[in-house]
């Protein structure tokens, strides 16, 4: 093979052969092509773009440059393409495994606004997310779900691919996106892939015509590879839920995971003015559903039946319970400490929090800015060796449409180890939240159903 004559066709647009691909990425993760070669061709890829072949081919030999798993039984997973205060993986992977499916997770850890799903999770005292191959299945095997660190052993190629890119300005790419993501998910070996593609302000693909092409290359392209698949295109224009932070947001999840099936029982924390976040529920259950549906082949409002009564009977909580406990998580710490630490003002809140200017309706809440001030807290890294603060975050006190008073306490701020930032990140909350006269309009949660 020799390369240069693959940059050259593909510079010029030409299409390239599927074996020509494989043996490409064959070389590259044996470190027989150097990296300005393979960053010449994620360059004329962003530029030139590939054919559904192409990208099938691209995906097909980053899968099979590791270790592929597979599973018995209804197997599902879900992946979000990220966005500020995005928690639903922590409630729809248990919801979906108490419905009776293996929920294989390989998630990953932030690097900007704010943490990953394995840092949210990681706040948990004790979770350990680096499991190998074997323990990540001894877990799925145990309690129906696993959501731990992606390890070497699944897509090298697209790991070594991923980091040329960020480096390149590659990333933009959709091809190059549908084979970073698939790769990974394929190799999990869930038999159903359902994606979270969000949409707006606070999200990768900021126009609904971006964020529904993806989607469909994302589905067709797991269906090309024999999987069963579904794309929710979401609203990403302001902060999933009430939080955003790493342990405020598994709180939150934990919020929605015991919410309905109380009965007699509190919350581990003061309730104060915190309902459920309506977006999270709503969003948790259709993408856990449309799983459970594909993966059993069972209708879908029957599926939608079985998650909320899961919800409210408290079986999805004990399956995430269950996997905090196999993962080495002591929840009951965590509980403990957020009970405390939810009243005790030593933990570095800001003693003079955002406000309402005047009197009106939360007219829009810029997530991208919600997210700038979580991670002057402390929630993101810039780099991946950074540090996370678990306890800095943003909780919301109002969602678009909420009616306020002059004066009005906005939003909660924590910086543990960082108080110097607050009066920052306090500025950049009061411009993300907008304050009008007259009620906002509705806007639909799901943008878009791609299947």
């Amino acid at each position: 093979m020799i390369v240069k004559l693959l940059l050259d066709r593909k510079r010029e647009g030409g299409e390239l052969a599927p074996e020509e691909i494989r043996a490409l990425v064959d070389a590259y993760t044996r470190g027989d092509v150097p990296d300005y070669q393979m960053a010449a061709f994620a360059m004329a890829v962003c530029c030139r773009g590939m054919t559904a072949a192409e990208t099938h081919a691209l995906t097909d030999a980053m899968q099979h440059s590791g270790a592929c798993l597979s599973w018995t039984g209804p197997s599902a997973d879900k992946h979000s393409t990220g966005g500020i205060g995005d928690k639903l993986s922590l409630v729809i992977q248990p919801l979906a495994a108490s419905c009776g499916l293996s929920v294989p997770s390989l998630a990953g850890r932030g690097l900007g606004l704010t943490g990953g799903t394995v840092d949210k999770l990681e706040s948990i005292p004790g979770y350990n997310a680096a499991l190998s191959l074997d323990e990540f299945k001894r877990v799925v095997a145990s309690c129906g779900v696993s959501i731990a660190a992606q390890t070497a052993d699944i897509a090298p190629a697209d790991k070594k691919l991923y980091a040329l890119r960020d480096v390149t300005g590659t990333v933009p790419s959709i091809p190059l996106i549908v084979g970073s993501i698939l790769s990974k998910k394929l190799a999990e070996g869930a038999g159903t892939l359902v994606f979270d593609v969000k949409c707006g302000a606070g999200a990768f693909m900021k126009t609904r015509a971006d964020a529904c092409a993806l989607a469909r290359a994302l589905v067709d392209g797991a269906k090309a590879a024999g999987r069963r698949a579904a794309a929710l295109v979401t609203a990403m224009d302001e902060p999933l839920g009430w939080t955003v932070g790493n342990a405020l947001e598994v709180e939150e999840a934990i919020d929605v995971l015991r919410g309905g099936a109380l009965g007699e029982r509190a919350l581990p924390w003061p309730r104060q003015a915190r309902p459920l976040p309506h977006d999270v529920v709503e969003l948790s259950v259709e993408l856990a559903a449309r799983m459970v549906s594909l993966a059993k082949g069972e209708d879908l409002d029957a599926a939608r039946a079985a998650c909320l009564a899961n919800l409210a009977n408290g079986a999805a909580f004990a399956r995430f319970a269950e996997m905090v406990k196999l993962h080495g998580g002591d929840l009951d710490a965590f509980l403990a400490q957020r009970r405390v630490e939810d009243v005790s003002p030593g933990r570095a809140v800001a003693p003079r929090p955002p406000l309402a200017a005047a009197d009106g309706f939360v007219a829009s809440i810029d997530a991208q800015k919600v997210g700038q001030a979580a991670f002057e807290l402390g929630a993101g890294r810039a780099q991946a060796t950074d540090a996370i603060d678990p306890a800095a975050g943003v909780r919301l006190l109002v969602k678009r449409g909420d009616g306020v008073s002059a004066g009005q306490p906005l939003a909660q701020l924590y910086a543990p180890t960082r108080p110097e930032r607050l009066p920052a990140a306090v500025r950049l909350v009061q411009e993300a939240i907008a304050v009008s006269s007259a009620a906002p309009t509705v806007r639909p949660l799901i943008v878009e159903i791609v299947e």
